[in-house]
């Protein structure tokens, strides 16, 4: 391919979408005024677009930064053009939010949502002792389009459901985990294992997305990447 071809078959797409795919691992935001992003997660962005940290505020954000060791999690961009986004090489997926739609998302795993969608971090007081090392979950409420980033194809399991907490992405708002642990598992796999630990979703007619793959949580390599901090969209609100 000569560069020609090169720089017209790679070049982004027009769309009318607030929120497009460049790829399925690259999301093309068309700002208009202010978008909420991971912080980070920026790669390159045109027009007049200037950006501001945020994180839970008060005596939650507070202690969110001493738990976890983390500052802000999430960046505001703000003005007029394209803000082009990916997180790693994970998969992005885009949910369309309606005004009664609520979801709770692993903060790791939320890479943008529209300013229209009310967000906050909560203390996930349930499974707070989690292997996972996750005490804090992000809480999306509609309306408005919100992606969230896998690695690999997720999968979307109805509860009543349990699963392990290094591979949870989210789940609906309807329901909220209880942490489990099989000591019999356990002692025959080891202590990290997340099929020692689980998540118990007991509560019917919701969902939880679960990806193939165990994101290994701030106790391991402490980088940006680093998982384990599952988001309930309630607890974010």
């Amino acid at each position: 391919m000569d560069l020609t071809d090169f720089v017209r078959s790679h070049e982004p797409k027009e769309s009318a979408e607030t929120f497009e795919l460049e790829s399925s691992k690259m999301l093309d935001v068309a700002v208009d005024g202010t978008v909420m992003a991971k912080a980070g997660s920026m790669v390159g962005y045109t027009g007049d677009i200037s950006f501001e940290r945020k994180s839970g505020g008060g005596l939650k954000g507070m202690l969110k930064k001493r738990v976890t060791g983390e500052g802000a999690v999430l960046m505001q961009a703000q003005g007029n053009g394209h803000l082009y986004l990916a997180d790693q090489g994970k998969e992005v997926q885009i949910l369309e939010l309606d005004a009664d739609d609520e979801i709770s998302v692993n903060g790791n795993d939320v890479l943008a949502f529209e300013s229209g969608v009310d967000w906050d971090i909560k203390m996930m007081n349930s499974i707070a002792g989690a292997s996972s090392g996750g005490l804090f979950n992000v809480f999306l409420k509609g309306p408005g389009h919100v992606a969230i980033t896998t690695h690999g194809e997720p999968l979307v399991i109805p509860t009543p459901v349990r699963t392990d907490p290094q591979a949870t992405v989210a789940w609906s708002a309807n329901v909220s985990p209880n942490a489990k642990r099989d000591l019999n598992i356990k002692s025959f796999i080891g202590r990290s294992s997340g099929e020692s630990f689980q998540l118990d979703f007991s509560t019917p007619d919701g969902f939880v997305i679960v990806q193939p793959y165990e994101e290994v949580g701030p106790e391991g390599d402490g980088g940006e990447g680093s998982g384990g901090n599952n988001i309930n969209v309630s607890d974010f609100l």
